[in-house]
């Protein structure tokens, strides 16, 4: 008797058919043979979403117009050569817009009915454009500063990344980093302590490194070697750094704060030649030195997990960690000391708070970015660049939010308020689509 064996697939480890990758369930004929049948299904949850935020879109346009003329500034006064300010009619191009997103979330309802998978391309452009609309109609009779709005995007993001990055390496290795809050909080404390003492923002910055590894330390030590719930052990690491930091701050920095809370900053570095590009050039080639260090860290971090071999047995652990331990990797080592390097790359994240956004650290500076951070891992499917790019969403929403008040929309400040954490919701529950993590992601190892 002969039989096919099925590979498996990546949507809860139903078997998988070889040649589309789509799921298959397994049918024994009558000569005792095994086929694949292919077994389709529909998801539509993307479609889902885009047809709620059209619809929303529709209903502010409608019930609260805007008229007038919407002007976008493409230029900055820093640069030698900048781009004349655009001007649009409000309304015309809001609802303009809005009709391209409605052809969007059609094709997108169209591809789910007839089992495709959604594009990332048609997410891109549709946020695009719908951000876009929204501006047009946020920005009737003022000046939207699209460098300034995506300059503080990035900047808004710096800690975001560096946290998502620990998250990945953290979970594709097997432990879940509920924790980076307290990593990025411990960073910035570390970060203003020793470059207050010192003088150097260099020395600050490999003091937060250390602070995320600390804590990334006790996660690991009680998670890998004690089997302690990992979740439980990231909640309680982030309310003691919280409660840690606080102390500290009350009763070591407020009394010595010219001493010990005045850290030198990382300056600005403008790239002759590339910080002249128009739109994009001050905003990505006009940085500090923390800002190009998140880009050639997301690059390594990608590169290093898909190219290199501490990549490929990183992802052998989290995803299989037997039978990693059978061809002789040390399944719990690895995990500690990956933690740990996910924890460093998080602090790094800390110390932007207090070496380049704020000139001293203050308590609870970190305001649950942390998770925010683990939802753009979830987002980003658990890859570097997608977990990055996640990031850079939600630093944009925030920053958003500061645009919108300035302009002085009808939008109540409560719900701009609210509008980082509900691109965040919109973002894990939706577009985030049928997503699994790495398969021993929170599952100790117990060696047999």
């Amino acid at each position: 008797m002969s039989a096919t064996v099925p590979e498996t697939s990546a949507a809860g480890g139903r078997p998988a058919d070889p040649a589309t990758g789509q799921p298959a369930a397994q049918i024994e004929k009558l000569d005792g043979t095994i086929q694949l049948a292919v077994v389709k299904e529909r998801h539509f949850k993307a479609p889902i979403v885009l047809a709620v935020v059209t619809v929303l879109l529709a209903l502010l346009f409608a019930f609260a117009p805007r008229d007038g003329v919407s002007t976008f500034r493409l230029g900055d006064p820093s640069q030698s050569f900048a781009l004349p300010d655009i001007d649009v009619p409000t309304a015309a191009t809001a609802w303009a817009v809005w009709a391209v997103l409605v052809v969007l979330t059609l094709l997108s309802l169209w591809m789910a009915w007839s089992y495709r998978r959604q594009p990332l391309w048609l997410t891109i452009v549709f946020s695009v454009l719908g951000v876009f609309a929204f501006l047009v109609w946020a920005g009737a009779g003022g000046l939207v500063p699209v460098p300034s709005l995506l300059f503080g995007a990035v900047s808004l993001s710096v800690p975001l990344v560096f946290g998502a990055l620990g998250g990945v390496i953290g979970e594709r290795v097997g432990v879940v980093n509920v924790a980076i809050e307290g990593q990025l909080l411990l960073g910035a404390f570390s970060a203003a302590l020793l470059s207050s003492m010192t003088g150097n923002p260099f020395v600050g910055l490999l003091g937060a490194m250390l602070g995320g590894v600390l804590v990334a330390f006790v996660l690991a030590a009680f998670a890998i070697k004690y089997l302690v719930d990992q979740v439980i052990v990231g909640v309680v690491l982030n309310v003691l750094v919280t409660g840690l930091t606080g102390f500290l701050y009350g009763a070591l920095l407020v009394p010595n704060e010219q001493q010990l809370n005045r850290p030198e900053r990382f300056g600005r570095i403008q790239i002759p030649v590339l910080s002249e590009i128009p739109v994009i050039g001050p905003v990505l080639f006009n940085q500090t030195f923390i800002v190009y260090l998140m880009f050639v860290t997301v690059a390594v971090v990608a590169w290093g997990l898909y190219r290199t071999r501490w990549g490929l047995r990183l992802r052998a652990v989290g995803e299989h960690p037997q039978a990693a331990d059978t061809v002789g990797i040390k399944v719990n080592t690895s995990r500690f000391w990956n933690v740990s390097l996910a924890g460093a790359i998080a602090g790094i994240g800390g110390a932007y708070f207090t070496l380049v956004s704020v000139p001293q650290f203050s308590k609870d500076m970190t305001a649950g970015l942390g998770f925010i951070a683990l939802a753009a891992v979830i987002f980003g499917r658990w890859d570097p660049i997608r977990a990055a790019l996640a990031a850079l969403l939600f630093g944009f929403a925030t920053n958003l939010q500061n645009l919108l008040t300035i302009l002085k929309t009808p939008i109540p400040s409560e719900f701009m308020l609210m509008l980082p954490y509900v691109v965040t919701i919109l973002a894990v529950a939706g577009f985030a689509g049928q997503i699994r993590g790495p398969a021993a992601s929170g599952k100790p190892y117990i060696k047999e």
